[in-house]
């Protein structure tokens, strides 16, 4: 396992970094809070772009290396959204966006749109503003995400089922009157049938019986310091090739109990490490 600690840290080393976007970020919904008027879309699980009228670049501040066939046409100003390929395809879109050298499979991601920063109007004016350089300046790769109009909680929860049912991640409901703002929102909610949040792997745990031989759970810490083990959401292949030491991974889970203990932790994913 150090072997693997020091290729993670030598690998890490190589990546490249702009200046990190200041972007907005999407609070937990809560039920009591009515939404009606509000706009609702899907969210989409891919990897997130900003586009700052020159470059692509991550959430975490890596610029990316799209072909610039992909590019053409983009905006001289700053677009925000979802390198996306289809649903339940993450570690698909990642493996895409996260070369130095890019190739052919980028022809399969699209740059799927929410947000269009420092322009004036709620959401829908400033997704508008895209909507009009788009027809003038057509382009094969940026979609802007649909934003529908919340009528009623029933809607709401029917848009979500129907996401769900798809092998989508869930919905966002946004606030249309809001001006453009960075950091977490209260105007910007993700609603999903599970939580989940991000942790630091700090120890590979053997299996036992059927998992002899393999990994059995990782012990995990999160970024508020708390301590737990997931043993489940595995595949057979990353029991047997599990994360690295050292390595973020997501995982979901259905609330806390009266100890402030995670119910059910569930591994979701690998966080990217959008390297060569």
């Amino acid at each position: 396992m150090k072997i693997k600690t020091l290729l993670f840290l030598l690998f890490s080393s190589c990546l490249v970094f702009a200046e990190k976007p200041d972007l907005f970020l999407l609070k937990t919904y809560n039920e009591k809070l009515d939404v009606v008027g509000w706009v609702m879309s899907e969210k989409l699980d891919g990897i997130r772009g900003f586009w700052d009228g020159e470059k692509l670049i991550s959430r975490g501040g890596v610029i990316l290396n799209p072909p610039k066939s992909w590019t053409a046409n983009f905006p001289n100003f700053a677009i925000d959204g979802e390198l996306w390929t289809k649903r339940a395809d993450f570690e698909g879109v990642s493996s895409i966006v996260r070369r130095k050298k890019p190739d052919s499979r980028w022809q399969k991601v699209s740059f799927n749109i929410f947000e269009v920063p420092n322009q004036k109007g709620g959401i829908l004016q400033r997704l508008k503003v895209l909507q009009d350089y788009l027809q003038q300046h057509p382009s094969k790769t940026i979609r802007i995400i649909q934003q529908i109009p919340v009528k009623s909680k029933q809607q709401l929860n029917d848009f979500l089922n129907e996401i769900i049912s798809k092998k989508g991640e869930g919905i966002v409901v946004r606030n249309p009157k809001t001006l453009y703002q960075t950091g977490r929102l209260s105007s910007a909610l993700k609603i999903k049938k599970y939580q989940d949040e991000e942790c630091t792997v700090l120890e590979i745990l053997s299996g036992k019986g059927k998992y002899s031989n393999k990994m059995g759970a990782l012990k995990c810490q999160t970024k508020t310091g708390k301590i737990l083990k997931i043993g489940s959401g595995f595949t057979d292949q990353q029991r047997q090739n599990p994360p690295i030491i050292g390595s973020e991974i997501t995982f979901k889970y259905y609330g806390l109990t009266n100890n402030k203990k995670y119910k059910h932790p569930v591994f979701l994913k690998i966080k990217p490490k959008l390297t060569h």
